[in-house]
């Protein structure tokens, strides 16, 4: 939800690859907001395509779902954005659940080869736009290709008094301006979510069905 509010704030346009897109609610909101873009998503886990696949039809948007490995797809055309929630996890406590694993941890989407490909197949005004965990905030500037540059910053907080966990990133191609850092997003005030995250849920207005 928090990407999805960061990525609305700016002026989505033309054609929109989402990279691993899990149950497609990213793009699916992203594509509610912005009905004019040409949306793509590419999902590595037949799973999750089905998924997506469902979810579109069920909210009535129109989209084009991918089930293949984001650093094997190779598009006739270029993109104006891409935008995504990658697996970022590092570590060796992982999950023993395959969906989970390949969903969440880098080693089934490097970050290297990852923006690699991203900068390979963006328009020479593209936009990258996405999340990554906070701690490795010096490893993604120290990574990204060139000509992509950092435009804009924002740290999520679980709480004022805990560390940022979540960096939402803007990096464009040729862009020539200083990096903006935005203000903190903050998860919780007390035991209630803080009145942007309510905010933002809201905005989001979607639901949650187990079957």
């Amino acid at each position: 939800m928090f990407l999805y509010d960061f990525i609305s704030r700016f002026n989505l346009r033309g054609d929109v690859l989402e990279v691993g897109g899990g149950c497609g609610v990213l793009g699916l909101l992203l594509k509610r907001d912005f009905p004019k873009i040409n949306l793509t998503v590419i999902e590595k886990q037949k799973i999750m395509y089905e998924f997506i696949k469902e979810n579109a039809k069920l909210n009535n948007i129109e989209l084009n779902a991918l089930n293949m490995d984001f650093l094997e797809f190779e598009p006739d055309e270029k993109f104006d954005f891409i935008v995504s929630n990658p697996p970022f996890y590092q570590g060796t406590l992982k999950s023993d659940n395959e969906i989970k694993r390949i969903a969440r941890y880098e080693e089934f989407l490097p970050m290297d080869k990852f923006f690699k490909k991203v900068n390979s197949i963006l328009k020479e005004r593209g936009e990258f736009i996405f999340c990554y965990d906070a701690k490795r905030i010096d490893d993604i500037i120290a990574q990204m290709p060139k000509p992509l540059k950092v435009t804009d910053l924002r740290f999520f907080y679980p709480r004022v008094s805990k560390n940022a966990t979540l960096v939402l990133i803007r990096a464009k191609r040729h862009a020539k301006s200083m990096v903006k850092i935005h203000p903190p997003l903050i998860g919780f005030e007390g035991e209630s979510y803080s009145d942007e995250a309510k905010e933002i849920y809201k905005k989001a207005n979607t639901e949650s069905i187990k079957i």
